[in-house]
C-alpha cells in the first residue's frame, strides 16, 4: 500500500473535513437485523469530545487492521477485537461511502501522540493506533484492533469521526460491563439512553478475537 502523506496542520474548526481525504480500506461486516437498525436509528448518535490525543503525526498505514504493520512480523499486544457496524441516517438507511476515522490507546493505555504523558504504559511499535476508512455499499465497515487499555481518569474507549454528505459527528464508543465506566467522569455525565447508544454490543468471538458490533447514526 502506498503511504499517504501526512496532512498539514489545520485549525480545529476545519480539521475534521480535511482528515477525510485520507481514504482507507472498508471491510464487510456480518448482517444486522433491519428491525434493530431501525430501532437504533431513531436519534443521532450522541456527540462526545474529540479528546486531546488525536494523533499529532498520522501513521503511514491507516487501513482497517490496526494490529499489524508492514515490515514487522509481530502483532500488536493485547486482546484482539473485531468491531463491525454500519453508518446510518436518522431514518435507518445505510450510508454508502461514509468516511470514518478511528483512533484509540493501545493495550497499555498509551496513544499515538507526543503529548500523551498521562499513562505510564509504553508505546507498542506494532500497533497502528489509527485508521481512515470508507463504508461499503451497504454502509458497513469492520476493523481489527485490540481492546484499548484504560489510563488515569478514563475507562477504555475508542474515538470516532464520521462524515457523509456534509454531516459530521465526533464521538466515543464504550464497552459493556466495564467496571471502570462508573469511574469515568465523561461516561457518568451521560444519561441512560446515551450510554446505550455509545456502548458496543458483545457478539461472542470471531476467529479467536472478541467480536463487537456498534452503529453510528449521523444527524441530518
Amino acid at each position: 500500500m502506498t503511504p499517504t502523506p501526512v496532512l498539514p496542520e489545520t485549525t480545529r474548526r476545519d480539521r475534521p473535513r480535511r482528515r477525510f481525504v485520507l481514504g482507507g480500506l472498508a471491510l464487510a461486516a456480518g448482517a444486522v437485523s433491519p428491525g434493530l437498525l431501525r430501532a437504533q436509528a431513531t436519534a443521532p448518535t450522541p456527540r462526545m469530545s474529540e479528546g486531546p490525543f488525536y494523533p499529532d503525526r498520522l501513521p503511514e498505514e491507516r487501513d482497517a487492521d490496526l494490529t499489524r504493520l508492514a515490515g514487522r512480523s509481530a502483532r500488536a499486544a493485547g486482546t484482539l477485537m473485531v468491531l463491525s457496524g454500519r453508518v446510518l441516517d436518522t431514518r435507518g438507511r445505510p450510508l454508502a461511502g461514509a468516511q470514518l476515522e478511528v483512533w484509540q490507546a493501545n493495550t497499555h493505555g498509551r496513544y499515538l501522540h507526543s503529548a500523551d504523558r498521562e499513562s505510564s504504559g509504553p508505546l507498542d511499535p506494532n500497533f497502528q493506533g489509527y485508521a481512515a476508512l470508507r463504508t461499503d455499499a451497504e454502509g458497513r465497515c469492520r476493523i481489527l484492533t485490540v481492546r484499548p487499555g484504560r489510563y488515569p481518569g478514563r475507562t477504555p474507549h475508542l474515538h470516532f469521526n464520521a462524515l457523509q454528505g456534509g454531516q459530521q459527528l465526533t464521538t466515543q464508543m464504550f464497552f459493556a460491563d466495564e467496571p471502570h465506566n462508573e469511574r469515568d467522569g465523561l461516561y457518568r455525565s451521560l444519561d441512560a439512553a446515551a450510554r446505550r447508544a455509545l456502548t458496543a454490543r458483545p457478539e461472542g468471538s470471531r476467529d479467536g478475537a472478541l467480536a463487537l458490533a456498534w452503529d453510528i447514526v449521523l444527524p441530518g
